[in-house]
């Protein structure tokens, strides 16, 4: 009976681990996706902190109308315009998670072009200013 037992334990132990294996991670709710929106903000709110000490840094060192404070203006926007790419970019994928498996692909397709065009216009943004 002890051996019955122990056989049924392990039957059951592995049929849990297999089951446990076989489900896909939890889909994104509207909670994760407001979390990728929060932590998006942050982070632009963090480039901005940055951006803002960074141009008041040149200006400091190299005056007004300098060369080097229109470059840290260019590299200040860039950052900021990069670190909502991002943002954007995460929180569009979450969404694109929430979508039936059919339609995920295609919806990161169009999150990765979205971004790779974000970027783009940022760093076009950039050479136009520093020219």
């Amino acid at each position: 009976m002890h051996m019955r037992s122990k056989a049924s334990t392990a039957v059951v132990i592995v049929a849990l681990a297999a089951g446990c294996h076989s489900h896909k991670a939890p889909q994104p709710t509207s909670q994760d996706i407001a979390a990728a929106q929060q932590e998006a903000q942050r982070e632009v709110a963090q480039a901005r902190v940055e951006a803002t000490k960074d141009v008041k840094s040149a200006a400091k060192v190299a005056g007004m109308n300098s060369r080097e404070l229109a470059q840290a203006k260019a590299t200040a926007s860039y950052d900021i315009a990069m670190a909502k790419a991002d943002g954007d970019h995460q929180v569009a994928v979450e969404k694109c998670l929430t979508l039936e498996e059919s339609t995920v692909q295609a919806c990161k397709a169009r999150a990765d072009a979205d971004y790779d065009t974000a970027k783009a216009s940022a760093k076009a943004r950039r050479l136009a200013r520093q020219q």
